[in-house]
């Protein structure tokens, strides 16, 4: 099968042939529709967290199942899928205390091979690789959802949508006719501002350095734009917002500068949220006195706190009744070979997101 391979820190996907691994007794073979092209894939590939060479990317995808493995008990040949790059055991004690996205089984799943290729075996990224023709699973990486929505909307529920859409709904909670301030308005920070009108936040404010992603935010329910460029973002929140802050405030680029601003933009009692994949020695430093008298909360969103069995449908109906819009996010629909291009687009700021639909 055809597949992106990680080959080196910084360096272009390769476009290999490679030999897809056979189902375990628990694995699922998949046929992929779509991948979403994320930033996580382009922070893993630029070294952000640590990854062996000869790993296939990609962790937004969704598609058929072709094959299962003896003892799968979760779906069946011909049902439609949405992969979830963290697993959903359903047997360790987080996922038995309805937190999924902590699931004790991740890096057993994550660190698996799957298949080899020249030099020998290969990994995938978040025990998925969906960068590729077809894909080798655990069960425990995979939903079962009734759609007749396109792949290309679908891939985007694996990622994006649900870290987004969750971080507003789950994580942070945002209540009706709250003020929510989003720092970044990718294909994440989208989901969490359609996550945060979907709630009934009363004013949402739009902060990215692009034009086209403000304008964008404008079109899904920002209420404000920001732009950073036009003076201090905390100053700018604060000032629509009659010198108080913001209600929840949400990061979703990653950076300590930026999770900072938002813990500064919130109000007393607010809440800030961070969302954005970061590299793993980051640190950020907030004033403790500040953290207590006014109270503030500073808490982090792995995968929009999401039950992933539980939400993925929920997205699926909230997309079909028109409630949560992924058609808009997708700003293209590409081939596999494209994929350094889609990264390339990515860093330019010229797209929301990216799906390869042609393997």
């Amino acid at each position: 099968m055809r597949a992106a391979v990680f080959v080196e820190t910084g360096a272009p996907l390769a476009i290999e042939n490679v030999e897809p691994a056979p189902p375990g007794p628990r694995d699922v073979v998949v046929q992929l529709g779509a991948s979403g092209v994320c930033h996580s894939d382009l922070s893993i590939k630029n070294g952000y967290v640590g990854i062996m060479p000869g790993t296939i990317l990609g962790h937004e995808g969704a598609g058929k199942v072709l094959e299962v493995g003896a003892e799968v008990t979760h779906v069946k040949p011909g049902d439609r899928i949405v992969a979830s790059f963290i697993p959903a055991c359903g047997a360790c004690w987080f996922c038995l205390h309805d937190n999924s996205e902590l699931c004790d089984n991740e890096l057993n799943v994550m660190m698996t091979p799957r298949g080899n290729r020249e030099g020998g075996q290969y990994l995938t990224m978040t025990g998925l690789g969906t960068f590729a023709e077809t894909m080798t699973c655990d069960q425990s990486s995979i939903v079962k959802i009734e759609t007749d929505l396109p792949d290309e909307q679908l891939a985007l529920i694996g990622c994006g949508v649900t870290t987004g859409v969750g971080a507003a709904l789950n994580t942070a909670g945002v209540t009706p006719g709250s003020s929510v301030a989003i720092i970044g308005c990718g294909g994440v920070g989208l989901s969490v501002l359609q996550g945060a009108r979907i709630a009934g936040a009363g004013r949402i404010i739009a902060i990215d350095m692009v034009e086209m992603k403000r304008k964008t935010a404008e079109a899904q329910g920002a209420t404000d734009l920001v732009d950073p460029a036009q003076g201090d973002v905390v100053q700018q929140v604060q000032a629509l917002t009659g010198g108080r802050g913001v209600d929840y405030a949400f990061e979703v680029i990653g950076l300590p500068e930026t999770t900072l601003q938002a813990y500064n933009m919130i109000r007393k009692g607010g809440t800030a949220v961070m969302v954005g994949m970061t590299r793993a020695e980051a640190t950020v430093t907030i004033p403790t006195f500040d953290l207590f008298f006014n109270q503030k909360t500073l808490k982090g969103s792995k995968y929009g706190s999401a039950q992933v069995r539980r939400d993925f449908q929920r997205f699926v109906d909230l997309i079909e009744t028109g409630r949560l819009d992924t058609a808009s996010m997708v700003s293209a629909t590409i081939a596999l070979d494209k994929v350094n291009e889609a990264f390339t687009a990515m860093e330019n700021g010229e797209v929301i997101r990216s799906v390869i639909t042609s393997f």
